[in-house]
Parts: structure tokens; C-alpha cells; sequence
């Protein structure tokens, strides 16, 4: 019998080119589309905020005339400065999250979610930086590049089925180059037990969301009765039943909330959009804890 491949590739719902591949990922954007809040900050923007006294250094051209010719004191223009808070999407590349018994699989849906978060971020002048959680040297820094953007979906859509998950280890990397406040936005199955620690530090200093994909088959759901199976990533053999589950998911919830970390579990057999754009739109439009 011939061996079964280890890397494929991921497609779109009718199976068109990279070009529509791209077009869907935008229209997901467009989905989850929650606008710009008010920036907090003040600077060289385009909304006016206010004017002030000027003091020696202050740019020449910033003077506000009418206001300076009403009192006799020279004023400067004070605008709304974009707020620039980088975004870095963890995306969980590991096998686990390949296999899957619906026709899109969690992977599949974390690629083009990630290039939607992506996009609306962008939009709103945050940076975007993505980080694979898997084996694969799939690093990037923050960029405002939509093309950049691309590219790194792209690559993404070529996948291992036989990737081990490396979500917590590149969490922890990744708390130890970021020099200032940042959110993290981690879309993972979450079976890396070292993923929510890993959270859980990181939450301590920036701001974290975990999007957990879940396949019905997770839940105890297949009823095939006692069997023997191979861990897709380890290649572990165990034996389990189709009324086990794989995480306890009430457990988890509990940790991630006393972490302080954001949590939103997307089942795919679902349309789970309307739950996730209501999420965003709950936790400020991706803005919280900036103000």
C-alpha cells in the first residue's frame, strides 16, 4: 500500500487559485470588520483634540493662528496620534490540528481566520506580526505590509500531517523579545500542555485572547467504541473509546480565566462568525487594555 503524504495543502471551499484564496480570506475580513476606536494618544494625526500653550522646540508649523490671535499667547494644535498596539497571531500548525472529520479542518479555518485578524488589524494602523506553532522556523516580525501579510498565508497553507506542536515554547520565545505591550491572539486547539502556562505568563504583562478550535469528534462524539489509535504528532499508540474526550474543557476555561487570559471555544461543525465578530466587538475591537 502506498504511504499516505505528509505535507499538503490547503484549499478553498471550491478549490480555486491563490488569487481566490486571497479574495476569501478578505471577504472574512470584511465579516469580522468592527471599525476604529478613538486613540488615546496624542500626536501628529488628523483628528484635532485640542490646542495648548507652546513651549520652546514645539514645530512652527503646528501654531493654531485663531487661537493665538484671540488671547495674545501662542498656541499649538494637539491631533488624535493612530494607535499602534502590535498584534501577533499564534498559529498552531501541529498535526492534531489537520485531522479532522468536517470538510474544513480547525487548521484550515485557523489559516484564514488569522489572515482576517490580520487584515482588520492593519486597518485600524496595528502592526501585525505571526508566529507558527509547530516545528517549522516560522517567525515574523510586526509589519504593516497587507503584501507581507500574504505572503505568510501562503506559505501557511502548505502543511505536515506529522508536525509536532511547539505553541508553548514559541509563547514563551515570544514573552521574552517583545519590549513593550502587545496583543497576543493564539488560534490552537490547545492540546500542547505547556500552551496555557505559556498563557498565562504572557498574560501577565500583555494582553492575551486563546481562540480554541474545536472538531465534534474532541467531545466524545464518534461512537466507535473502544479502539486503538497512533498520536498524530508523537506517533504515541494508545487506546481510548468514542465517549472519551481529550481535554477537559471546563478545567481549562477555569485556568485561563484565573490566568487572565481571554477565552473563545469555535466549533467548526458551527458557523461560530456571529459569535466570534460579537466577541471582538466585546473586548473593544481588539483595542483592550490600551486605554
Amino acid at each position: 500500500m502506498k504511504p499516505a503524504p505528509v505535507e499538503a495543502e490547503l484549499q478553498v471551499s471550491d478549490h480555486l487559485d491563490e488569487r481566490q484564496f486571497a479574495l476569501e480570506v478578505k471577504r472574512l475580513a470584511d465579516s469580522l470588520s468592527f471599525g476604529t476606536d478613538a486613540s488615546p494618544f496624542l500626536g501628529s494625526g488628523i483628528e484635532y483634540v485640542q490646542s495648548r500653550l507652546y513651549q520652546p522646540g514645539d514645530p512652527v508649523k503646528a501654531i493654531d493662528w485663531r487661537v493665538t490671535a484671540r488671547t495674545g499667547k501662542v498656541y499649538l494644535k494637539e491631533y488624535e496620534s493612530p494607535k499602534r498596539m502590535p498584534v501577533y497571531l499564534v498559529v498552531d500548525t501541529s498535526a492534531s490540528m489537520c485531522v479532522t472529520s468536517q470538510p474544513q479542518s480547525k487548521y484550515a479555518w485557523a489559516v484564514k481566520l488569522a489572515g482576517a485578524l490580520a487584515l482588520a488589524s492593519l486597518a485600524r494602523i496595528s502592526p501585525v506580526g505571526l508566529i507558527g506553532g509547530g516545528e517549522r522556523d516560522f517567525d515574523s516580525r510586526a509589519t504593516l505590509s497587507r503584501n507581507r501579510v500574504f505572503l505568510w498565508l501562503h506559505r501557511l497553507r502548505r502543511y505536515r500531517l506529522d508536525e509536532q506542536t511547539t505553541v508553548g515554547r514559541k509563547l514563551r520565545r515570544l514573552a521574552e523579545t517583545l519590549e513593550s505591550r502587545c496583543l497576543v491572539i493564539v488560534l490552537s486547539d490547545l492540546h500542547d500542555p505547556q500552551a496555557v502556562p505559556s498563557l498565562e505568563l504572557l498574560a501577565q504583562e500583555h494582553d492575551c485572547a486563546a481562540l480554541q478550535l474545536r472538531d465534534p469528534a474532541e467531545r466524545g462524539r464518534t461512537g466507535g467504541g473502544v479502539f486503538r489509535a497512533q498520536e498524530a504528532e508523537t506517533g504515541r499508540a494508545f487506546v481510548s473509546s468514542g465517549g472519551s474526550r481529550w481535554l477537559d474543557e471546563e478545567a481549562l476555561a477555569r485556568e485561563l480565566k484565573r490566568g487572565g487570559v481571554d477565552h473563545l471555544v469555535l466549533p467548526i461543525e458551527r458557523p461560530f462568525l456571529p459569535r466570534l465578530r460579537g466577541y471582538l466587538r466585546r473586548r473593544n475591537c481588539l483595542g483592550k487594555g490600551t486605554r
